[in-house]
């Protein structure tokens, strides 16, 4: 065995795991940008509404951190989904051009099918992500400036 056809089974090997987790991305993509506009229609209604959680202890630094955890599972969610659709998606297209190769283009064609399905569900993924990040983190920035002005940290 050459080192080419171990590098070929070895990402074979990959293509299962890489498809569940594209999957649980985009299910999670789901979930959190449902959560996003319940939050959304909670701070709609009641307009002092935090999601930063300020215990009386906490120093400013600490409530940074709890902002910074507070959204990077989406920001990962966001930058980690597109190279797994990419992976999804280069995984296939190996054999799919040998079987074009031995003019079997059916074969061809359903590999493709899949591989492309992959990338389409990890870019919406991403794109949810993206914009969960982005709304989440101003919701918290524009909170914590809050909060720096009630202990009157300077600007």
């Amino acid at each position: 065995m050459n080192i080419e056809s171990g590098f070929s089974q070895v990402a074979q090997s990959l293509l299962w795991p890489v498809l569940v987790l594209v999957g649980l991305a985009f299910v999670y993509a789901l979930w959190s940008g449902g959560a996003t506009l319940m939050e959304a229609w909670q701070r709609w209604r009641q307009p002092q509404y935090r999601s930063l959680r300020v215990a009386p202890g906490l120093s400013m630094e600490e409530l940074e951190l709890q902002l910074v955890r507070q959204v990077e599972p989406v920001r990962l969610l966001s930058r980690l989904s597109p190279m797994l659709g990419l992976i999804a998606t280069m995984i296939p297209l190996g054999p799919a051009l040998q079987s074009v190769a031995a003019g079997n283009g059916q074969q061809a064609l359903a590999v493709f099918s899949g591989a492309f399905a992959g990338v389409v569900l990890a870019l919406a993924a991403a794109s949810v992500g993206l914009v969960v990040y982005s709304v989440r983190r101003r919701w918290l920035l524009a909170e914590l400036l809050v909060v720096r002005k009630e202990r009157g940290v300077g600007q």
